[in-house]
């Protein structure tokens, strides 16, 4: 018999078939955890288990894979090369086994949205409803933060982070919507006086940080003297104070919307031009049901137009 195309992809097949394929998502997990115990506890194996299996992948491989460094692991070169096609093919299998769908009318999930504050703000209502409606027993759970970590994008129940487009991603992202920076003021404020007039006569309501947030940089690049007369250590504060206390402050449009809601404020755009500050969508690059991000997916974009 020939040695064509058919017959090698068959040889391919016999080899598989004495690999023992079980060990591939335990692999998968130790690999993205770095660690023998939380794999364990990942795919629901004992600790020894876990242990025995490392073994036994080491032996199909040829590699140590992970390598024990001071309190922690480190991965082997060959280990970080097999990260990427080993989860391709899981998922790929996944689909070729037909495992359940997510079925949002009976899935009960904790449904995990990473975010600041200020973005919970602006999509945390319209999200808790759009849930409550699709999903009705599931739960969702809004978790902040200020700076986002490596670990953020991959913490045990992440399912997506919505990232500022000033915050870098080692993963890939999707603009879920665009915004942009704007001038609040006290509802008091001389009314025809400009957004410029009332950042150099206004004193400013500032986040209590090492340094100025964005917009401040181009005041000073124009010359634009101001003076800061309240510093608050929570963001959301900032347009509750102003629109009672006085002053003026650079606030994200839809935050500033949404908050006006709330407290009587005036809004007036941005004297000189800005870059975009858009917010993405990141995948935790871990996460394998597609049906569940799809219909995930599809609930944000909905949240964002109604926006």
């Amino acid at each position: 018999m020939g040695d064509d195309g058919e017959g090698t992809a068959v040889t391919g097949l016999d080899r598989l078939a004495s690999v023992n394929l079980n060990l591939l998502v335990p692999l998968l997990a130790l690999l993205e955890e770095r660690s023998v115990t939380r794999a364990a506890e990942r795919v629901g194996l004992s600790q020894p288990a876990m242990s025995h299996a490392l073994t036994r992948m080491r032996r199909l491989f040829g590699d140590d894979l992970v390598v024990r460094q001071g309190t922690g692991v480190t991965l082997t070169p060959r280990a970080l090369e097999l990260i990427a096609p080993l989860r391709g093919a899981l998922r790929q299998t996944a689909h070729v086994v037909n495992l359940p769908s997510f079925d949002p009318a009976k899935d009960r999930r904790v449904i995990t949205v990473a975010l600041t504050t200020s973005t919970a703000f602006v999509v945390g209502p319209r999200l808790a409803r759009l849930v409550a409606e699709r999903a009705p027993h599931a739960t969702l759970r809004l978790r902040t933060f200020t700076v986002p970590a490596e670990a953020t994008f991959t913490d045990r129940g992440v399912d997506v982070v919505l990232l500022s487009e000033g915050h870098s991603s080692p993963y890939p992202r999707e603009r879920l919507y665009d915004d942009r920076c704007v001038v609040v003021a006290a509802p008091d404020t001389p009314p025809e006086a400009t957004a410029l007039e009332l950042l150099t006569t206004q004193p400013h309501v500032v986040v209590d940080t090492d340094r100025r947030v964005f917009p401040y940089s181009v005041l000073e690049d124009n010359g634009i003297p101001y003076r800061v007369g309240l510093l608050s250590s929570d963001f959301l504060l900032v347009p509750y104070l102003v629109a009672s206390a006085g002053g003026v402050a650079l606030l994200r449009h839809r935050v500033a919307t949404a908050m006006r809601a709330l407290a009587d404020l005036r809004i007036e755009e941005f004297p000189f031009p800005l870059p975009a500050l858009g917010i993405d969508m990141v995948w935790n690059p871990r996460l394998t049901d597609q049906y569940f991000v799809e219909w995930l997916r599809a609930l944000l974009f909905d949240v964002a137009t109604s926006l």
